[in-house]
């Protein structure tokens, strides 16, 4: 077995317990599959380009 570890203790003397979790940790984190999209609260506080017609004003957003 030639290949370098993924991980090194450089201080220390953890448990094998404690390096699993924190391989697990490590490896676990994955990218959102998709964007947050802003809540009902936060889309109401912005401003929206809609018509200055007095007809569209009353509209739901």
């Amino acid at each position: 077995m030639d290949e370098e570890p993924l991980v090194n203790v450089v201080h220390g003397d953890p448990t094998p317990a404690e390096l699993a979790a924190l391989v697990i940790a490590l490896t676990s984190t994955t990218p959102p599959t998709h964007p947050h999209s802003p809540s009902l609260w936060t889309r109401r506080a912005r401003p929206t380009p809609r018509s200055d017609s007095w007809r569209e004003s009353g509209l739901p957003l």
